[in-house]
């Protein structure tokens, strides 16, 4: 029989939505502002695909709300290795749950949580035994990741019952959070894991724009800026495409986080969920967003803040994309992904999106 660890980050991405762009060292405040966990819910979500009997599977865990909550919860039989002494859950927990693991002979491990989360795993498994991200972070730049909490358990699933076998090395990277929330993009390379490889399941690493992006941005920026509407709200996303329009507005704006415009002037800087939704309540509103290069996610990496409340609230006809020619070059044909954590909310933009790519130009792409 095949073994799997399971690992959950009780707190990752509680920071996205009350707009902390990240939980590291800030967990008593994002509680302060009302975050909630749903890392075991993306946990979840994955192993809803891994249909597997206990004749064919063990499954090694750790206590509460690091793995054994969510196996309770799912149905799943397993044995405790490691039960951690308090919560919030700290990375040293995380490492000590995964060498007991490692000691136990795992053939793969499953975590759920975000770049530093994947840190914490490979300072102890490194390219010791397979491992399979599911995506509960704010930032998630390390490709150790698959695509969806659900398309990580279908790959799960294949791996553990002999359906695919390719491995490959997979970078992990972290942002420093501190310099992040300063809107500085400062990411480092921490090492690599090993990951069974699907393309059409792991998401790339990111990429970030090249600074000959510019023209062709200020050129999305003058299209999108001569038709906003007057008294419209308009829910900035972050990303180098949209802060361009901002620039071009001559506005304040925030890179790595979400500001609210009226009337060609910022309203409100770094919003959160509940700022957002408070301006959705004045009037009307649209969403401005770009994905994120290399990986293709317009909605649910690094933007939580735009919830599923948000997106049902705005519908599909008050969603503008934005996006180079060269950023989509650079998907090489894949979709574009949505992983905002409710079916509903991703639903509404499947299918093929209008994207604008220039002035007064538009391209048509397919969302998955």
């Amino acid at each position: 029989m095949k073994k799997l660890g399971l690992i959950v980050n009780p707190i990752a991405g509680m920071g996205g939505s009350v707009g902390l762009k990240g939980t590291d060292g800030v967990f008593d405040e994002a509680k302060r502002r009302g975050a909630t966990p749903m890392a075991g819910v993306k946990a979840s979500r994955a192993l809803k695909q891994l249909t597997l009997s206990n004749n064919e599977l063990i499954v090694l865990a750790a206590g509460g709300a690091m793995g054994a909550d969510v196996l309770d919860e799912s149905g799943f039989s397993y044995r405790l290795v490691y039960r951690p002494s308090d919560f919030p859950c700290a990375s040293e927990d995380t490492r000590t749950a995964a060498a007991a693991m490692l000691n136990e002979g795992v053939d793969i491990i499953a975590f759920a949580g975000g770049d530093g989360t994947a840190r914490d795993i490979n300072e102890v498994v490194g390219e010791k035994i397979p491992v399979i991200g599911i995506p509960a972070g704010v930032k998630i730049h390390s490709p150790v990741y698959a695509q969806t909490p659900e398309k990580a358990g279908e790959l799960l699933r294949l791996f553990l019952t002999g359906q695919t076998k390719l491995t490959r090395e997979a970078e992990v990277l972290d942002i420093n959070e501190e310099d992040y929330r300063r809107d500085i993009i400062n990411i480092k390379l921490y090492g690599y894991l090993i990951v069974p490889f699907e393309r059409r399941f792991m998401q790339s690493g990111k990429a970030p724009s090249p600074l000959s992006e510019k023209s062709r941005q200020m050129l999305i920026a003058k299209s999108i800026a001569d038709d906003m509407e007057q008294d419209t709200f308009y829910i900035i996303g972050p990303g180098s495409t949209t802060r361009t329009l901002m620039e071009y507005l001559i506005a304040k704006n925030t890179l790595l986080g979400v500001d609210v415009m009226q009337n060609r002037q910022t309203v409100a800087s770094d919003v959160s969920e509940k700022e957002i939704i408070a301006h959705l309540n004045k009037g009307a509103a649209k969403l401005i967003i770009t994905p994120t290069g290399g990986q293709g996610y317009l909605l649910g990496r690094g933007n939580q803040q735009i919830s599923p409340a948000v997106i049902l609230r705005l519908g599909k006809e008050n969603i503008i994309t934005a996006a180079t020619t060269s950023k989509l070059s650079g998907l090489v044909g894949e979709p574009l992904h949505m992983d905002t954590g409710d079916s509903r909310a991703d639903d509404i933009l499947r299918g093929y999106i209008k994207i604008v790519t220039g002035y007064r130009e538009i391209t048509m792409y397919q969302v998955e």
